[in-house]
């Protein structure tokens, strides 16, 4: 979702392209010095079948050529049989990239229970996503892993298994399996995992995958999410990564008596993540955050109430009006960090703005609101925001600079585009940033990403808005 999208300084994915290029070249180069000495060997080298090995399309090549290219032969050799020497290297580069993703983005986070943070530092992240998405591995972002569905931010799915309190006796359900990531996460720290992916292609996919990595105490199944599973109920834990209107009724049942739920609610753009006890056999709620994740499909999407009109694309709460000085959770926004509500008697829509600060260079300090947008009917988009800044500066690298995104995504979730508006460093008093940007017509949706994103210094910003243009 962007090259600074909740992004910490990872060089495995350069570390494998170099790797890619390098054998590339090797082999070309390869080929060349053979073909250069097979000339040299064989005058003519337009031979005929008399020149040829009898039953073969070999030449016939004296001595001259193996003593040119024994050397080729033997370094090709090499290669192919010693491919852990080749892949060494880029091994290091996850391992080091996994550790700074848990140093920067969990424990400065939030994330504190040790056993949790041993598992997101175990569990190889690059194994559960698409090829083409493995660069990305460890930045704190999500990512698609085809059939419309995504993997989740690493924070998320470390916040989520610390929020259920994971025992090793439990027993947990899983609803959405995904890439198998999350289930893989939960297996060293609990009994037994049970997941349900309504996607079978993924659910497949996930299966091989964990089976191959050896999480033995994982159990799968293709089906229904909203049923959960009822042929091992009751469960300890109920840990579910996919967003229903409402929380579905089997689920309450197949949680055991004092067992907890961790379940993201609400609108298609619009959700907050709960836990949720069973006490007596009713449910107590307690909202955590603001969040966005795919929709619950199947029965759940059936008894969906509220439609989104991605014809008519929107933010929520723009002004930051919607709470009170010193919020860190704000309505409509997700994933916020190192940023809270603040009076402004100068503020340029309403008496708040949102306050960003960090200190640290490299250290995430953002905020994030995905709206629907249909490339189809919605050709334009008009995009408005003001800041004020106070000292800022790059962080580790001019990569990271405080500065507006917009990603578009089509609808299976890839990434089609992105647009920056910034950077912004130094000071600067209130100021109106506009930007026309015109929407491909493949996206379906749109995050806005907006903060410090490594950054150093203070950031404020107030009257965000999106709205479609019709002239041409």
């Amino acid at each position: 979702m962007g090259r600074n999208f909740f992004r910490i300084f990872c060089p495995q994915g350069l570390a494998a392209k170099r790797l890619s290029v390098l054998k590339s070249l090797l082999l070309q180069w390869f080929t060349i010095r053979c073909k250069l000495e097979l000339l040299r060997c064989v005058p003519n080298a337009s031979w005929n079948k008399s020149r040829q090995v009898p039953g073969t399309c070999f030449p016939k090549v004296s001595l001259c050529f193996w003593r040119r290219t024994h050397a080729l032969w033997v370094a090709m050799l090499m290669m192919v049989a010693l491919p852990g020497q080749w892949t060494r290297a880029a091994e290091i580069d996850w391992s080091s990239a996994c550790e700074r993703m848990v140093q920067h983005s969990l424990a400065s986070a939030g994330i504190d229970n040790p056993r949790v943070l041993s598992a997101m530092r175990n569990t190889p992240r690059h194994r559960f996503i698409p090829a083409s998405q493995r660069a990305n591995a460890y930045y704190d972002m999500a990512l698609p892993i085809g059939s419309g569905q995504t993997i989740s931010p690493p924070f998320i799915v470390a916040y989520m298994t610390q929020t259920i309190d994971p025992q090793p006796t439990d027993r947990v359900l899983e609803i959405g399996t995904g890439s198998g990531y999350q289930a893989a996460i939960l297996s060293p720290l609990v009994a037994d995992v049970y997941s349900i992916e309504i996607v079978e292609s993924l659910g497949k996919r996930a299966r091989k995958t964990l089976r191959r990595l050896n999480y033995k105490n994982v159990h799968t199944k293709i089906g229904d999410g909203y049923k959960g599973w009822p042929g091992h109920a009751p469960f300890d834990k109920i840990l579910v990564t996919c967003s229903p209107e409402k929380v579905p009724p089997a689920l309450v049942e197949q949680l055991r008596e004092g067992g907890r739920m961790v379940i993201p609610v609400g609108e298609r753009y619009q959700q907050t993540l709960f836990l949720m006890k069973k006490t007596d056999g009713k449910l107590t709620t307690e909202a955590l955050e603001p969040t966005f994740f795919v929709p619950m499909t199947g029965h759940a999407e059936q008894l969906r109430n509220q439609k989104y009109d991605a014809s008519q694309p929107r933010l929520v709460n723009g002004s930051f009006e919607q709470g009170k000085p010193g919020d860190t959770q704000l309505q409509g926004w997700y994933y916020l960090r190192q940023g809270k509500l603040t009076a402004e008697l100068t503020a340029p829509d309403g008496q708040q703005v949102l306050e960003f600060q960090n200190t640290t260079p490299g250290r995430g300090a953002q905020v994030l609101q995905a709206f629907g947008v249909d490339g189809r009917t919605v050709h334009k988009l008009e995009l408005e925001i003001s800041i004020k800044a106070t000292g800022l500066r790059p962080g580790r690298s001019d990569q990271e600079m405080a500065h507006l995104e917009i990603s578009f995504f089509d609808r299976r979730r890839a990434p089609i585009q992105r647009k920056v508006i910034g950077p912004w460093q130094g000071n600067l008093p209130w100021e109106k940033k506009h930007e026309i940007l015109r929407v491909p017509p493949q996206a379906r949706l749109a995050v806005l990403a907006v903060g410090m994103f490594g950054g150093v210094g203070q950031l404020s910003i107030d009257a965000v808005r999106v709205q479609r243009i019709d002239s041409p």
